[in-house]
Order: structure tokens, then sequence, then C-alpha cells
């Protein structure tokens, strides 16, 4: 699923890509899965996605709010979800806090 441009985003937005979603521990558990496809801009867009398509999972979205993410294996840290763009075959990997680190 190649996407560098995207008709459904705004004239002047980021073009959304395609990558992988990967969940860890509680995570994982809580999504069912270990990875999922997004189609997004930036962070904020892909989370966005993840939490409209597993609005069924309230499991899923309470430790959302309580992970840290990775993307392509840079520490997202405080910086605005908004501001982090995705690139093309990269990764976002989510990592509810675990026990003891």
């Amino acid at each position: 699923m190649t996407a560098t441009t995207d008709a459904s985003s705004a004239p002047g937005s980021p073009a959304r890509v395609s990558g992988t979603v990967r969940y860890w521990a509680a995570a994982k558990s809580a999504a069912g899965r270990a990875e999922e496809p997004y189609l997004a801009a930036t962070l904020a867009e892909a989370l966005a996605a993840v939490r409209a398509a597993h609005a069924d999972r309230p499991e899923l979205l309470k430790v959302l709010t309580m992970c840290s993410f990775l993307v392509d294996g840079d520490p997202v840290g405080a910086r605005d979800h908004a501001a982090v763009r995705l690139s093309e075959g990269g990764a976002v990997e989510v990592l509810p806090p675990f026990a003891g680190g």
C-alpha cells in the first residue's frame, strides 16, 4: 500500500504514508494483535486512526494514554504528536510502561 499522495489530505498538509504500528506487552494484549498497518501523515493522525478502529476495545484506549512511542526507532518523548511526521514504510512502536523499567 503505497501512499505518497492522498486525495483526502488537505492542500498544503503533509501526504499520508503507509507503515506499521507495532504493539508491545499490555498494548499488544489490549489490541488483540501484534501489529497493523497505518496510513497517516503524523503520529497524531495514526493514533487517531487506531483509536477509531479499536473503539470497541476500551482497554486499548486506556493503555494508549499511558504509552510512550518510538517512530522509526526514535523516542517521541514530550513532542506534540501532530508535529511528528511519519515516513513511508516506517514503524510506530507502542510501548506501555514496563514493570521494573
